[in-house]
């Protein structure tokens, strides 16, 4: 049963008459005193909750009844309606526990999405599984563990996956975000559709709309041609929303709109656009204490946040460090046909008590390295020894320009073009040596439109 509590009829009925399709009773209350009653008698799966039930609009009965609701009852779904002029209200409301927020006038494919994943996750328990058993239930291939934590992990994603639920990946660097977040496509009702990747940090306001929104021909003085968005590109599929801690003030509010109604322009275009594309976001800083320190928005936390899933860092999970060095070995044979390969049991002990402040990916260009120097076939401690003390982190002879010679994007392309240089444009090489994927190279080399023709590896 899904409880519809507002004042207004108009409001009552366009909404019973939209969840109709989710074939699920609806029952419908103008009043909080009456609604309460109906929420200890009937129990409903879910309530959407309108905050004003008089000329006030102080939004004063809606938090009251949510508050006697939620004490009542901690798990039932709650969504409020409200309106832009009172989206503050809405923020408080999900910190006093409500699910989502929908505004007035509200957008049906939204309001659908929303009530179908709540449903969807309150529906289901959490059971226990072994690695085995989960990966017979969904498509996990990519990521290596078996930790008792990222068991657990994987049991969430399998359960969201399916819905259209927005989701904050959070966690250090390095810990496996962006394949957390294919794994959610992969196992969603989207597979067929694009799943598009944008780093926001590499984004500056002044290109956002354009990066993300997309443009016309003459829309600014370099604009030659029409450019496509990254949201139309993911349209029907996922947008991928990499280091969202790093977006700019002015873009939070562009990008919180088009989250909010599912609506954009075209920059240089007056038409409206409309998108249905599922949100996955990733950060490794601590958005609440941003909120907090007013560089993050609030309301944009709480929409990319109905689902939050955080990656324990590698030394928290030092089982898994074997499979994780034989996974990648294992390709590193392949790749560098070497089918010999292998470590001596004393260097994989060793590797298990490392810090590994980058984690995953510190240990992915740490053994690759290893491999791409050394000539043996048993990598031992020595070896891997030798390559730890060659890191940047652990180097303390490396010079850095003095502040203000250089920005960051040029010391970024002055790297990239060593490495090219140095590796003779063979991309994995040079991929390795600076401590990134191939693919997060070639973006680079386009970044700074650096020419190259790739060499084989």
């Amino acid at each position: 049963m899904i409880l519809i509590i507002d004042d207004d009829i108009a409001v009552r009925t366009s909404l019973s008459l939209l969840l109709k399709s989710i074939e699920n009773e609806i029952v419908i209350i103008d009043n909080p005193t009456q609604a309460f009653e109906v929420v200890k008698l009937k129990r409903p799966e879910l309530v959407i909750l309108d905050l004003n039930f008089s000329i006030d609009t102080s939004g004063k009965e809606g938090m009251t009844l949510l508050q006697k609701i939620r004490a009542f009852d901690a798990k039932l779904p709650i969504i409020l309606i409200t309106g832009w002029a009172s989206i503050e209200l809405a923020v408080q409301g999900m910190k006093l526990g409500a699910n989502d927020f929908i505004n007035k006038p509200w957008n049906n494919e939204y309001v659908l999405q929303s009530v179908e994943t709540l449903l969807a996750l309150n529906g289901k328990k959490v059971i226990s599984r072994s690695r085995k058993e989960i990966d017979k239930k969904y498509n996990f291939k990519q990521i290596i563990g078996e930790d008792p934590s990222l068991l657990a992990i994987l049991e969430t994603i399998g359960r969201v996956a399916s819905t259209n639920a927005a989701v904050l990946i959070t966690g250090e660097s390095g810990t496996g975000k962006e394949l957390i977040a294919e794994a959610i496509h992969e196992n969603s009702n989207r597979i067929s559709k694009p799943f598009v990747k944008v780093n926001l940090g590499g984004i500056s306001s002044s290109l956002f709309e354009s990066e993300m929104f997309g443009h016309v021909r003459g829309a600014f003085t370099d604009a030659r041609f029409d450019r496509t968005g990254r949201f139309e590109m993911a349209n029907k599929g996922t947008i991928f929303l990499d280091e969202i801690g790093d977006l700019e003030a002015s873009s939070q509010v562009k990008l919180l709109r088009v989250l909010q109604d599912r609506t954009y322009e075209v920059l240089g275009s007056s038409r409206t656009k409309t998108v249905d594309t599922r949100v996955v976001c990733a950060t490794n800083k601590n958005l609440n204490e941003m909120v907090a320190s007013g560089l993050f928005r609030e309301d944009l936390l709480y929409r990319i946040n109905l689902i939050t899933i955080h990656l324990p860092a590698l030394r928290e999970r030092p089982s898994d460090i074997p499979l994780l060095v034989n996974f990648f070995i294992n390709n590193m044979k392949v790749i560098y046909k070497r089918p010999d390969l292998s470590i001596s049991p004393a260097a994989m002990r060793w590797l298990q008590k490392l810090a590994l402040p980058g984690n995953i990916r510190q240990l992915k260009n740490l053994v690759e390295r290893t491999i791409l120097i050394s000539q043996k076939d048993e990598l031992g401690i020595d070896e891997f020894q030798s390559q730890l003390n060659l890191s940047p982190l652990r180097n303390e002879k490396v010079r850095l320009p003095g502040v203000g010679v250089m920005t960051l994007d040029q010391m970024e392309a002055e790297m990239v073009k060593q490495a090219m240089n140095f590796h003779k444009n063979r991309i994995t090489k040079a991929a390795a040596s600076l401590g990134i994927t191939r693919n997060a190279l070639y973006r680079r080399l386009e970044k700074h439109q650096i020419p190259f023709n790739e060499t084989e590896d």
